[in-house]
């Protein structure tokens, strides 16, 4: 525990001091949303790396692998990186140069923007609250792993984290996100190394590994599981993972990295870095078929309620596998994968806030709006309140966490990301975005999503889908949002009008 305590201590003070370099770059609500634009694309891919692999990767989604085998393995693992590395190269180049034509700073105000619409971009702002959803998913994470490696409670877990992200993020916003996720990410690829070489060393050299995985449940080696309640078929299994996974490139956290940088090369690197960061990552997945083999079911009961928790698997599996001081530091570091998707959401959802939802409000409600330059200190303002606000809703809510955190917060952010994908779609694609098309496809994309999760079996009794898995009502969502906007493109490339042009599609119409 005295190891423990001084590991974590150490990367406390270093993050911290990195904070502090991130507050001496950021001056204005510009440089606290976005940064300048003057990053590398290698800490831009390693700090996108580290902001997608969370404390959902490293700690929850081994839990689903244990418990539904292959099948979630290919779902959570594989099918999303395809899916979200595909959709990065499709978004990312063109997003960053109208975003830098039109000086975005939030993905809402780049679609305002590019819609000539602000009731637009206040909408994506409202939507963008359910990142909150994600944000208790990373805290609950995060005091699972806290409490286990420094003996502290639920209570004492969340106060260090929550006051310690958001005070880091309050100060140095973008800047302190990207020099704390280097750090962060650097420690998790090479976490990543070591616990893929002993669990795949483990797996290749146990007597009867696979045997002793089918005796327990030979359903857990099908590639879709016939058994489970979230991986029973094709399409829950690959088809919904790809879809997600494109989708959540859309994340106000993801997408907005090519504003980061400068140029098409820079993003093609960062996107490239990002993809073999990632690939890592993804294949830790795999512990949950180790914690099958070498732990018994009685290792993952809660002592507090006795009941079967798969949010320790990962935990447990390493407390195993290694002796108690790497287990200390690979702990510290699964903390560091949670910290660093969680600084990133919190400079998503506070600028957005501040710029998309408080700003818009106000300039809708004053015939005089303020000066741009007010306009900015004022937001950088906002970003701040809001933040201290969402560390309070978010220690209620964890407080008393849900029982399954993994599909508490993809429920949420799924919806967020479904919500997006047209408007950023419609965006690109078209030269003359048609705003109530893509409007009306993305209020249906996010109504398919949640009726179905909370009302699919009772409205669709015999269609055989997994509606419990979040990933296969959105799957369904994505494809009602996309599918009409790819039929008006191919109208409108054969020569049909499709809308008239936005003020912003006017002005760009040569350059996109």
């Amino acid at each position: 525990m005295t190891l423990a305590w001084i590991l974590f201590s150490v990367y406390l003070a270093g993050t911290a001091w990195l904070g502090w370099l991130g507050y001496k770059k950021t001056d204005d609500f510009g440089s606290f949303a976005i940064g300048k634009g003057d990053l590398s694309p290698w800490v831009v891919g390693i700090t996108l790396a580290a902001s997608t692999a969370s404390a959902a990767t490293f700690i929850i989604n081994p839990g689903f692998v244990y418990v539904d085998g292959l099948a979630a393995f290919m779902h959570l693992g594989l099918s999303v990186y395809l899916g979200f590395v595909v959709m990065l190269w499709i978004l990312s180049f063109r997003f960053r140069r109208m975003g830098e034509e039109m000086g975005a700073l939030t993905i809402p105000d780049w679609i305002g923007k590019r819609y000539g619409s602000r009731g637009f971009s206040l909408y994506f702002a409202f939507i963008n609250l359910l990142s909150f959803a994600f944000i208790v998913l990373l805290v609950g994470g995060i005091s699972i792993v806290m409490q286990k490696l420094l003996g502290v409670s639920n209570l004492v877990a969340l106060v260090i984290t929550l006051v310690f992200v958001t005070g880091y993020v309050l100060f140095g916003g973008t800047y302190a996100h990207v020099f704390t996720n280097v750090l962060q990410g650097s420690l998790m690829i090479l976490v990543t190394a070591v616990i893929l070489w002993t669990g795949f060393k483990f797996m290749f050299s146990a007597d009867g590994f696979r045997e002793t995985i089918g005796n327990q449940n030979p359903d857990l080696l099908r590639w879709t599981n016939p058994g489970s309640r979230l991986y029973n078929g094709l399409f829950s299994t690959y088809i919904s993972g790809f879809c997600i996974g494109g989708a959540l490139v859309c994340q106000p956290h993801i997408l907005t990295k090519a504003l980061y940088v400068k140029s098409d090369r820079a993003v093609r690197n960062y996107i490239l870095v990002f993809s073999v960061a990632f690939l890592g990552f993804t294949l830790l997945l795999a512990a949950g078929f180790w914690a099958r083999a070498a732990l018994p079911a009685e290792a993952f009961i809660d002592p507090a309620t006795g009941q079967f928790r798969q949010d320790l698997v990962m935990t447990a599996y390493l407390q195993h596998a290694f002796p108690g001081w790497m287990f200390t530091l690979i702990s510290v570091v699964l903390l560091a994968a949670a910290m660093s998707t969680l600084d990133g959401l919190l400079v998503g959802i506070s600028t957005i806030t501040a710029n998309d939802l408080v700003l818009n409000l106000v300039n809708r409600k004053n015939n005089d709006p303020h000066s741009q330059g007010h306009q900015m200190r004022l937001a950088f303002r906002v970003s701040h309140i809001v933040l201290i606000i969402i560390a309070v809703l978010v220690f209620a809510v964890t407080l008393h966490p849900p029982r399954l955190l993994g599909i508490f917060g993809q429920t949420g952010v799924y919806g967020l990301v479904l919500a997006a994908v047209p408007a950023l779609v419609g965006g690109i694609l078209f030269r003359r975005p048609p705003i109530r098309l893509v409007w009306s496809l993305s209020v249906l994309s996010l109504l398919t999503h949640f009726g179905l999760f909370f009302f699919g079996k009772q409205w669709i009794p015999g269609a055989g889908l997994a509606f419990e898995n979040p990933g296969v009502t959105a799957a369904v969502g994505l494809i009602v949002g996309l599918f009409p906007l790819v039929g008006v493109k191919l109208l409108d490339s054969l020569g049909f009008k499709s809308s008239q042009p936005t003020p912003v599609a006017r002005q760009m119409k040569n350059k996109s």
